[in-house]
């Protein structure tokens, strides 16, 4: 099969921040209260005065130099101090898509100020307080360069709250209302009550309730459901069980209380679950995204630490996917997953502790699919994906195609002069040296084409399979790995400069190597070699028969 390759990477496309209005509000004792419901994001900065915001049950205390960023349609009121009249500034921030075209397989992401689900209170910021002061001074700029230096301070406001929001998230204790949520989503199939939760976060029942319901969205009975049923639908897709096993495995007594629950949240019963009308589902990390696409089915959701994506002719491009990045808020992520109806969400438990994520934590908004991401290799991920959705039959069909056109490029390079040298894989980062094993750019070389690993390489491979990723070496260790011919692949340091491998070129062990004296070095682009799905490899495995066939 013979792909045209468009590109293997596209950027990912933040929404456009835009300030939708500004006003001054005055609070004093003949006009106490200002009330706010507007349908965009607002931020509130108290220049003077003193008094309280109130949101529902919550109250902040203001006084000059306060800071709050309310969700969009919160209902709130600004009440003044008695003895202090209270001046705020209300500036409603909105986002809108990007006009310019977007590139074919682009990914939206969600905006951080935007989208946050909580109130965030800061008690005082001054300099986010001037900047929305500047704005309001110049609202109607009287020239271009005014205009443009509003367009710079108000992302300068927006820059500040992005970075307060980070930093509170990180520096924050997990509050007692925290502490009880995580213990109902790790024991809920034991029997637990209210009382018991309510002690935990050390609050009264009632006051429990009512703030469980803020910081969920949901009753703690209904959030509980969630967590059984959802349950219940993982141990259905890996087919863990009788329904009566499933049931008490969730915490429910028999199958039948299983099914009216399952019944009611779901609108059928467990019996009929159907996994291959699953249409929504959102992935951690965009390998995964692309074993997705792969199968016919376009991520809704994909949370990730970068924007890497792979993309092919004979792929449907994404067309609406929303990339969220792994270092949000719990509050954030589950906001958009919800937002977004997610029925499924795929993830490696590694990748879920990397970011402060726990399977537990996003069960209560869809069944979480574990796919072990070190353990095995991508053409496991690929089966336990296709097997997650029902669509293993378009799984084992591309497999299939895969080996035919792994035997025939294998014969090809095995007629070529490489058939009989040893291949070493370096890698060079910028702390660390490596010798690649059997994955990424080490399962085309190893397993596709079969060609020979250096020898501690191959017997590691020989205990490891699949999940021998690389061995780090020190430079003086280079002699014992390198073979007759030398594949390098460089990463950049944060600044992209790749300036560290010359310590590496310019060495005395390097130049020693009997690859380099003959000139058998080559160098690999490593967004070309080092994404490890489906359809990377495939690439990878056309670019090796290019590299090597030619080869005497």
């Amino acid at each position: 099969m013979n792909n045209v390759v468009d590109s293997e990477w596209a950027e990912s496309r933040f929404p456009l921040y835009t300030a939708d209005n500004i006003h001054s509000l005055y609070s004093t004792s003949n006009l106490p209260m200002y009330k706010i419901n507007e349908h965009l994001t607002v931020l509130i900065a108290i220049a003077a005065g003193k008094g309280i915001l109130k949101a529902g049950d919550r109250m902040y205390e203001l006084e000059e130099g306060s800071v709050l960023l309310l969700p969009e349609h919160t209902d709130a009121a600004l009440i003044a101090n008695r003895l202090h009249s209270l001046h705020a500034y209300k500036l409603a921030i909105g986002t809108r898509e990007q006009t310019r075209p977007a590139p074919s397989g682009s990914m939206t992401r969600k905006s951080e100020v935007a989208s946050n689900p909580s109130i965030l209170f800061f008690s005082y910021e001054p300099s986010i307080v001037a900047g929305v002061e500047e704005l309001y001074v110049h609202r109607s700029p009287e020239s271009e360069a005014r205009h443009v230096r509003n367009q710079i301070v108000f992302h300068q406001v927006l820059l500040q709250l992005l970075e307060k929001q980070e930093s509170k998230h990180a520096a924050s204790e997990q509050p007692s209302m925290e502490r009880s949520i995580a213990y109902l989503e790790n024991h809920y199939s034991e029997k637990i009550t209210s009382e018991r939760l309510a002690e935990i976060a050390g609050v009264s029942r009632s006051h429990f309730s009512i703030l469980f319901k803020q910081l969920t969205g949901f009753s703690p009975n209904e959030y509980l459901s969630r967590l059984r049923v959802h349950r219940a639908k993982e141990l259905l897709i890996s087919g863990s069980g009788t329904l009566r096993e499933i049931a008490l495995k969730v915490g429910y007594k028999d199958e039948f209380y299983l099914s009216r629950r399952f019944k009611q949240q779901t609108g059928a019963a467990p019996s009929s679950y159907n996994r291959g009308s699953i249409g929504r589902v959102a992935v951690m990390l965009t390998p995964y995204a692309s074993h997705l696409l792969l199968l016919g089915l376009e991520p809704t959701v994909i949370i990730s630490d970068n924007n890497e994506y792979v993309n092919a002719a004979g792929l449907q491009p994404p067309q609406t996917m929303v990339f969220i990045s792994g270092d949000s808020s719990k509050e954030l992520v589950n906001s958009v997953l919800l937002d977004h109806n997610v029925e499924l969400i795929i993830a490696a438990s590694q990748h879920l502790n990397h970011f402060g994520l726990s399977a537990e934590h996003l069960r209560a908004v869809a069944p979480v699919v574990e796919i072990s991401w070190m353990e095995i290799g991508w053409k496991e991920h690929l089966r336990l994906i296709a097997n997650a959705i029902e669509r293993s039959d378009r799984a084992e069909l591309w497999l299939a195609e895969f080996e035919q056109e792994e035997q025939a490029a294998r014969s090809r390079v095995q007629q070529s002069g490489v058939a009989n040298e040893i291949i070493t894989i370096l890698v060079i980062k910028p702390e660390k040296l490596l010798v690649y094993g059997a994955r990424n750019v080490g399962y085309v070389m190893y397993q596709s084409l079969r060609l020979q690993p250096p020898a501690k390489i191959k017997l590691e491979i020989e205990k490891l399979g699949d999940q021998l990723h690389s061995i780090p070496i020190e430079i003086s260790e280079l002699a014992e790995y390198a073979g007759d011919r030398l594949l390098v692949i460089v990463f950049p340091d944060v600044k992209g400069s790749t300036a560290h491998s010359e310590a590496i070129f310019n060495s005395s062990y390097w130049h020693e190597l009997s690859a380099v004296q003959r000139n058998n070095v080559h160098h690999l682009d490593m967004d070309e070699w080092i994404p490890y799905n489906p359809v990377s490899i495939r690439l990878q495995l056309q670019r090796a028969v290019e590299l090597f066939a030619g080869i005497q």
